[in-house]
């Protein structure tokens, strides 16, 4: 991720992954400032921060992740039924008043469905992720600063409403979306957002795209290093089995209407070819929310290298277990890179 490779040759982003809250973490908000650091360190455009329930609020870890860097952007997770459009532009607005700095915003509409009607929300799938792009508009406009703001929607409604402080042009956040269903890439392409996606357990699944959302992302855990059974000893070390755990993925599954979580759960049930590097016992036990791939740096790269053949250019790694993740994760990049280059081009040619 270092910047002559990830924006100058292929205009690749990576954001890394902040931890997610767990009471029983001694040091949350240590780990937190470790991570970010760690990110900032190894060329990160900024790191995702969740939203749930169960979560602190992702606008305080974001502010804690700024002060305690210098050029780290928080990819802050936004539940429209969490709060007021005004609300989150206000935050934006006046972070960046208070730090100079900029974030990116990631809009989610699904969720644990007892979750969300503890919260008054009951609305469908689909029509959740239409509301979300009535309600983002709203918040890209405040931001853009052009003209008092009118909308009228089923859920929130402004009239000449204008944001103060404006936000410097410089700093307006970048959109993404799950697009993991068709609502999410629609509101995806409606928003202009990047749509973020998981990549399948076979990579010639994937197909350069022409129609659909004009950015799109993947969002996957990294473990590389020099030789596959290296690789693979840290993978087992780092995600054992575990009975409680899988014992508690079941329950998620049941009690989730979001379409990631149905899709990773498909592609699990393919993950047997011996020779893949396409791993699914994280999310399997319930210790991550993505796949990951494992293997030689240069297995690992070629994977990745598909993707960027394909035309994906950002990328959302999991959350690190310690800095040399990162370090591994960027030498891998650089590989796929170097592999996915002479494609390119080609193709320019």
């Amino acid at each position: 991720m270092c910047e002559e490779i990830m924006i100058e040759n292929l205009g690749i982003s990576v954001f890394a992954t902040c931890p997610p809250f767990d009471p029983g973490l001694p040091d949350y908000p240590g780990r937190v400032t470790e991570t970010s650091r760690w990110s900032e360190a190894h060329g990160c455009r900024g790191a995702l921060v969740y939203t749930d329930n169960g979560m602190l609020d992702p606008w305080l870890v974001a502010q804690l992740m700024i002060e305690r860097t210098e050029t780290l952007r928080p990819l802050v997770a936004v539940q429209p039924v969490y709060t007021h459009p005004y609300t989150v532009a206000k935050a934006i607005t006046s972070l960046a008043a208070l730090t100079g700095r900029a974030v990116d915003l990631n809009w989610v509409a699904g969720g644990f469905t007892r979750d969300l009607q503890a919260l008054g929300e009951s609305v469908p799938h689909d029509e959740r992720y239409s509301r979300m792009v009535a309600y983002a508009d709203i918040i890209a406009s405040l931001l853009r600063g052009d003209e008092p703001v009118t909308r009228e929607g089923p859920r929130h409604a402004v009239e000449n409403l204008s944001l103060t402080p404006p936000l410097p042009a410089e700093l307006m956040p970048g959109m993404f979306v799950s697009g993991s269903s068709e609502a999410g890439r629609g509101a995806a392409m409606a928003l202009g957002a990047v749509a973020v996606e998981y990549p399948p357990p076979v990579p010639e699944e994937l197909e350069a795209f022409k129609d659909g959302p004009r950015e799109r992302g993947m969002r996957l855990g990294i473990i590389a290093r020099d030789a596959d059974d290296d690789a693979w000893t840290v993978a087992m070390r780092r995600f054992p089995p575990d009975r409680q755990g899988r014992v508690m993925h079941q329950y998620a599954m049941s009690v989730s209407d979001s379409s990631w979580h149905a899709q990773l759960g498909a592609h699990a049930a393919r993950t047997n070819r011996p020779d893949s590097p396409y791993w699914m016992i994280p999310f399997e036990n319930y210790k991550t929310f993505c796949p990951y791939l494992v293997g030689s740096y240069e297995r690992v790269a070629e994977v990745v290298a598909h993707h960027l053949r394909c035309g994906y250019r950002w990328f959302i790694l999991d959350v690190p277990f310690q800095e040399d993740d990162l370090m591994h994760a960027r030498r891998t990049f650089e590989i796929a890179v170097e592999q996915a280059l002479p494609a390119r081009t080609g193709a320019a040619g």
